[in-house]
């Protein structure tokens, strides 16, 4: 079962980013098509899809068009049962989609105070009161959440899902922005930079697609507070370790180097996104 996929900008589309966690996450096959803000209005860049008008969408397998972040997550939690989108206990199923929900309708003070942008952490804004309210219902539903489900885990509601799909961007905000919070949720937004598809997707952010001047802000810039990625860098020539692109299976032809070893990859986009952060890509460190 093979899902056609479109999304916006790695680095700026929060909504896109939900959606492809949950692709990436829990490994749901997808054809994906990567639209750029930079290039007109979203719905004329994404004919083939109308009606749909904004990303992420989808096309299931038969044909039908879903084309709002919390409508796709649900049609795959009722299409997949068995990856456990939502949680299988009622009340922490239950606690998950108020959560999910309320996010997908609220926080309109931090979404529009603080865009989201990946390749950016700032270290002297200076939120606004509505911003500081915001902040704060986060941390009294994620502490309602954690209370009430008791996960094992770092995420809200058991094992991660739509849940935490959906505060991701959050997350980004909250780190990219530098946020106070309690060191509860702190914790929480921790779990989400240490996320192994979360560093894919910022991986993406860092190197796909052009500047947006839109999104940026002027304030004071720092190291972003997620883990540091393992040092590596893009080489103009060396003689590989590996023949085949872990990515594709197609031929070498552009190199990196991590801890003086060379590595090939099929196209600039492959290379880029491990040098970007190596740890973050299983099939490369098959090859370490």
């Amino acid at each position: 079962m093979t899902y056609d996929l479109i999304i916006g900008d790695y680095a700026y589309s929060s909504w896109s980013m939900r959606a492809w966690l949950l692709f990436d996450r829990f490994g749901i096959a997808r054809r994906q098509t990567e639209i750029c803000f930079d290039d007109g209005d979203v719905p004329d860049q994404m004919p083939d899809w109308a009606p749909a008008k904004t990303v992420p969408t989808i096309r299931t397998p038969e044909g039908a068009l879903v084309g709002d972040s919390l409508a796709i997550a649900e049609e795959l939690a009722s299409r997949h049962p068995d990856l456990g989108l939502w949680p299988e206990a009622p009340l922490a199923r239950a606690t998950a989609r108020w959560a999910a929900a309320e996010m997908h309708s609220g926080f309109t003070a931090l979404r529009s105070d603080c865009p989201m942008n990946m390749r950016k952490a700032y270290t002297d804004f200076a939120p606004s009161d509505a911003v500081q309210r915001d902040l704060r219902r986060l941390e009294t539903l994620w502490n309602h959440a954690r209370r009430s489900c008791a996960p094992d885990g770092p995420w809200l509601c058991g094992d991660y899902g739509i849940v935490d799909a959906f505060y991701a961007p959050v997350a980004a905000r909250i780190a990219g922005y530098g946020l106070k919070i309690s060191p509860l949720a702190r914790a929480y937004v921790d779990a989400h930079l240490a996320d192994p598809a979360f560093r894919r997707w910022r991986a993406l952010g860092l190197v796909h697609g052009p500047d947006l001047a839109r999104y940026r802000r002027d304030h004071a810039e720092g190291a972003w507070p997620g883990p540091k990625p393992r040092a590596a860098r893009a080489v103009a020539q060396g003689t590989p370790e590996n023949y085949a692109c872990p990515y594709s299976g197609n031929a070498a032809t552009h190199m990196m180097e991590m801890d003086g070893r060379i590595f090939g990859m099929c196209n600039a986009r492959c290379r880029d996104k491990t040098v970007a952060d190596p740890e973050a890509w299983p099939q490369f460190m098959a090859l370490v």
